[in-house]
């Protein structure tokens, strides 16, 4: 879909539909949904006094114009309470709309900035988060689908403003909401995608396909470079699979001092290994490697927004199966710094492909550090669908990290990194086990983590419960969400050098 700032009476656009806001209890209209009730004669302001109109949250209501004004359509969209209205509220407001027009065969739909008048909302804000809404509302997975959709795409979407002051902003919002909606989207299809149609060699394909296109460097290493590093943690995971790993970075030289560090878990697969899980819900385990889509997503939006920062993504890609070859419950294996792990179950793979990626991320001096992975069901069944959960051992970067989490309108909740949960990761024929048992069970997998960034400032985000819904909510489809990408990027924008 084509986005566009257009700078006109909004009642003079041919479009299909043009889109306009009101408040809950409003009665006095204003701005543009004033403008287009009068050039309707007052039918917006009749529903209003009949009942139809109340502008609530999300409320649609469609008006046929028959040729009064250029659009054919209107649709009067609820923002709720004025003082309730959020840049969050606002991608909901713009993803439902733009859904209804697309059932109703729109093709070129134009929409006001919602939120930058009476809202009070920064006018950059509003605009990024109407076309945020726009386009990850609108997304859908249908590569491997061959019957033909029931509805065609919205080809166009126009952004109205008429106040020429605000023409940057507007620009400016409109291009960041649709860079950010764009990496979010890449994200999703790759966490969608079967696990064969995404092996470890395809993943590292993808990441060099983008990394060629924007510009970004790109290395990978093969197993017989990792063996050279001694990553005996991510070989051991790898080893029961026929598919070879990968470790691929994608590197941004934006100037400055900084060297952020995004390192994502990239599990193609995850059958639980000998340790197996069981078969009802296994096909999900595809979605594995979303923390790995999110930084590889994240690094296209960096690229494009080009902030005056260095950025690396790593991302240690394998599968995770049983075999004659596989690793064993008992086994010892030795990570990249020279410690050694007890393997109490092969279904806690993630952490161990971790911490040979994280060293590596040492060893290159990239600082801070953000690794993000589903990891724990434990995190998933402490904070639910809709939070995920930040360990870290450095509060100034977790408080940043939560606060570039809320602009996304990804909640993000602090958990506890007491000494007595790294404890319970004590193994008596190593120097620590891959797992502390079910009790705090997420805590005790970042404290596995701890021990391979060492003094190095680092946040570890567990996506395990938000990567990946069981049906659509507002601009978050069912299946693959692409949590996590925004928070990355919002989070790079703050830390660039002015």
């Amino acid at each position: 879909m084509e986005i566009r700032v257009v700078y006109a009476d909004i009642t003079q656009i041919p479009a299909n539909a043009i889109i306009v806001n009101l408040f809950e209890g409003v009665t006095s209209l204003g701005g543009a949904t004033r403008v287009v009730d009068g050039a309707l004669g007052g039918t917006i302001t009749q529903l209003i006094a009949d009942g139809e109109i109340k502008g609530k949250l999300n409320e649609i209501t469609l008006i046929h114009t028959q040729g009064r004004i250029a659009p054919a359509r209107v649709v009067v969209m609820g923002l709720g309470k004025e003082a309730d209205l959020t840049a969050d509220r606002l991608r909901d407001v713009s993803a439902e709309a733009l859904k209804f027009l697309h059932r109703k065969g729109a093709k070129q739909v134009a929409t006001i900035v919602h939120g930058a008048g009476a809202g009070g909302i920064d006018t950059t804000v509003a605009a990024q988060s109407v076309v945020e809404g726009a386009l990850l509302g609108l997304y859908v997975f249908r590569q491997h689908m061959t019957k033909e959709p029931d509805f065609e795409d919205i080809q166009e979407l126009s952004v109205v403003e008429q106040d020429e002051a605000k023409r940057a902003a507007v620009e400016e919002g409109c291009n960041r909401g649709r860079i950010m909606a764009e990496a979010t989207n890449l994200a999703r299809n790759l966490v969608n995608e079967p696990a064969n149609a995404l092996t470890p060699t395809i993943l590292a394909e993808r990441a060099k396909a983008l990394a060629e296109a924007w510009n970004l460097e790109y290395a990978v290493l093969d197993r017989e470079q990792m063996s050279e590093l001694g990553m005996g943690a991510l070989l051991g995971v790898a080893q029961g699979s026929h598919q070879p790993p990968k470790l691929m970075t994608l590197t941004y030289r934006g100037g400055g001092s900084t060297s952020l560090g995004l390192v994502g878990k990239g599990i193609t697969f995850d059958s639980g290994g000998i340790s197996l899980k069981p078969a009802q819900g296994m096909g999900e385990m595809k979605g594995d490697m979303a923390g790995g889509a999110a930084v590889i997503a994240t690094m296209r939006a960096i690229a494009e927004l080009k902030p005056k920062i260095n950025v690396t993504a790593i991302v240690p890609a394998t599968e995770n199966l049983p075999g004659g070859a596989a690793l064993k419950p008992a086994d010892v294996l030795r990570a990249m710094n020279g410690k050694t792990i007890e393997v109490e179950s092969t279904d806690a793979e993630g952490r161990m492909i971790l911490a040979d990626a994280l060293c590596y991320a040492r060893k290159l001096e990239l600082s801070p550090l953000v690794d993000v992975a589903t990891l724990t069901g434990a995190c998933a069944i402490a904070l639910g669908p809709f939070c995920t959960g930040a360990f870290g051992n450095n509060q100034e970067l977790v408080d940043k990290l939560i606060q570039a989490g809320n602009r996304a309108g990804e909640y993000i909740w602090q958990m506890p990194m007491y000494q007595e949960f790294k404890d319970l990761n004590k193994s008596d024929v190593a120097d620590i086990k891959n797992t502390g048992g079910r009790e705090g069970g997420a805590i005790t997998a970042a404290q596995f983590l701890a021990e391979f960034v060492e003094d190095t400032p680092w946040v570890h985000l567990d996506i395990a419960g938000t990567s990946f819904s069981d049906k659509e909510r507002t601009y978050r489809p069912k299946g693959a969400v692409g949590v996590a990408v925004r928070t990355l990027v919002n989070l790079a924008i703050d830390m660039a050098e002015k």
